[in-house]
């Protein structure tokens, strides 16, 4: 148990000095509010709200508004960074319309199943231990902070440029992601709701030609949001790209699809239906469905 806790206190170490040192990057040729750049303060902030709502979802034993929590994180650090860049304009007001579109739409799904469900089981083992249960909510505040880094960094550059192709191509890219996203997690709630469906796995729609559909599209929109802030990434700025980089690695080595791919198999690995649509259907990308 001891060493359970001093890992899970180095990750809560570990996951701040990250924010840290990403903050320090993109704040180069960043607005500065006392003496600090405005992507730090951001940051901070996204940590600070992690853990100010950790106390009662420990008390509570509860994590039911843990992702709404992180929905609310995004809209509240992007707007606090737009008004205290001082720095508004066509760019900067885009990317935080993107964030809040994407963020009140997910929000409301992730509470909404939540609710359905009754709880989440990704904290069934931790929400009693103090620490590990610290750690998910620290990791959240990770997750925003690096997450938003190529946003924050477009929203306080002191550098301005035109709207141009760079940004029309990334609102294009970011409209194709979110609509992947919001159109999958659609079909996966109506095919859940029906208790026809009971027990068995979703395999029409765009989970056809993809078995996370959905992640699919939130990197593609993330990708989107990190090309709308390309024109005025400067110097040390550019490490504000590790947005999408990040998305990719948690959604496709540590949270997202090694933890649903690993419950599914416990559900239904052996079923010989289940095996051919693994062997038949992309993990991430939707493509034609290979002959089995």
């Amino acid at each position: 148990m001891k060493r359970l806790d001093w890992t899970s206190v180095g990750g809560i170490a570990g996951s701040s000095a990250v924010a840290a040192g990403t903050a320090w990057a993109i704040g180069h040729g960043s607005v500065h509010v006392l003496a600090l750049p405005v992507a730090a303060w951001a940051m901070a902030a996204a940590f600070a709200m992690q853990w100010i709502a950790f106390v009662p979802a420990f008390v509570l034993r509860s994590e039911r508004f843990y992702d709404l929590t992180g929905s609310v994180t995004y809209v509240t650090v992007a707007a606090l960074a737009l008004a205290a860049g001082r720095q508004i304009d066509a760019r900067s007001l885009v990317v935080l319309v993107l964030i809040v579109v994407w963020a009140g739409r997910l929000g409301t799904f992730l509470a909404l199943r939540v609710r359905a469900a009754g709880k989440d089981a990704r904290f069934d083992s931790i929400k009693r231990s103090f620490v590990r249960f610290l750690l998910a909510w620290t990791l959240q505040g990770l997750w925003v902070s690096l997450t938003l880094s190529a946003a924050l960094a477009a929203m306080t550059a002191t550098a301005r440029q035109p709207w141009g192709a760079w940004g029309w191509i990334g609102l294009c890219v970011w409209a194709t992601g979110f609509g992947i996203e919001a159109v999958a997690d659609e079909q996966k709630r109506r095919f859940r709701a029906d208790p026809a469906h009971r027990g068995t796995f979703i395999d029409r729609g765009l989970w056809r030609w993809s078995r996370h559909p959905n992640y699919f599209g939130e990197i593609v929109l993330w990708v989107g949001v990190a090309l709308v802030a390309v024109p005025v990434l400067t110097g040390w700025q550019w490490v504000g790209l590790i947005s999408p980089l990040f998305v990719i690695l948690l959604l496709t080595r540590i949270s997202g699809i090694p933890l649903v791919e690993a419950r599914a198999d416990e559900k239904w690995g052996g079923q010989e239906d289940y095996e051919a649509y693994k062997r038949a259907t992309s993990v991430l990308v939707p493509l034609p469905r290979r002959r089995s």
